[in-house]
Parts: structure tokens; C-alpha cells; sequence
């Protein structure tokens, strides 16, 4: 089974994310900040990755920063936030998102996502 990482400083965010994953079979962990990821990074590498924005200590183009360059390069990993600039869009993609999604995300969409990125069947 897929493990997933939900790295966002809102519970009830971690909470719904958590849901919709978990009922598709994904294994699922949170960190609530950059820093806390990394930390959960460094005991087993995921298979994929749900970052805000928005976070204290370590924001999320910080943290995918980090990822691409020193952890795991190759995990997909999709950018959610409420920050619906394109200016942001851009940020992320250049931090090293390969998708970016505005909250709040549906089920559907989120699952899409992560079938196809991780390329698995539909789901």
C-alpha cells in the first residue's frame, strides 16, 4: 500500500484529506509543518506528498525545496492552498510541485490526482 504525508498546520485540512485517503486504501501520516515533515521524512520516505502553503517554521515551498533537493527528488507532490494567484501557482511549480489545486479540494479530484501521478489504475 501507498503511504501518503498530509504537511498542513490546519487539523480539520489533515482530518478531510486523511478521510477521502484513507477510504481509498492509502496509508496516511501528518506532520503540521515543514520541519515536522522532514523529521517523519528521515524514519521512511513516502510515496507521496499533500503540502500547504502556508505553515509556520518551515512554509511549503520550503519544504518541497528540501524534498527535491536533499530527500527524496523523485516523490510526487501536490501543492493545496487557498492561495488561488497564479503568481502562487508559479511558486509552487518552481519549489518543485508537480500539481497545484485550490482548496477546498473534492474527493474525486484529489484521487485523480494521486492515481494518475502515482501511476496507478482508477481508482
Amino acid at each position: 500500500m501507498k503511504r501518503v504525508l498530509i504537511v498542513d498546520d490546519a487539523a480539520t485540512v489533515r482530518m478531510y484529506h486523511r478521510g477521502i485517503l484513507e477510504s481509498a486504501g492509502y496509508i496516511v501520516e501528518e506532520a503540521w509543518n515543514g520541519i515536522e515533515a522532514l523529521e517523519k521524512i528521515l524514519n521512511a520516505p513516502f510515496d507521496f506528498y499533500i503540502v500547504d502553503i502556508n505553515m509556520p517554521k518551515l512554509d511549503g515551498y520550503g519544504f518541497l525545496r528540501e524534498l527535491r533537493q536533499q530527500v527524496v527528488p523523485q516523490a510526487p507532490a501536490i501543492m493545496v492552498s487557498t492561495e488561488a494567484a497564479a503568481t502562487d501557482e508559479a511558486a509552487a511549480y518552481r519549489a518543485g510541485a508537480n500539481a497545484y489545486l485550490i482548496k477546498p479540494v473534492l474527493p474525486l479530484q484529489l484521487l485523480s490526482f494521486l492515481s494518475l501521478m502515482l501511476g496507478e489504475a482508477s481508482q
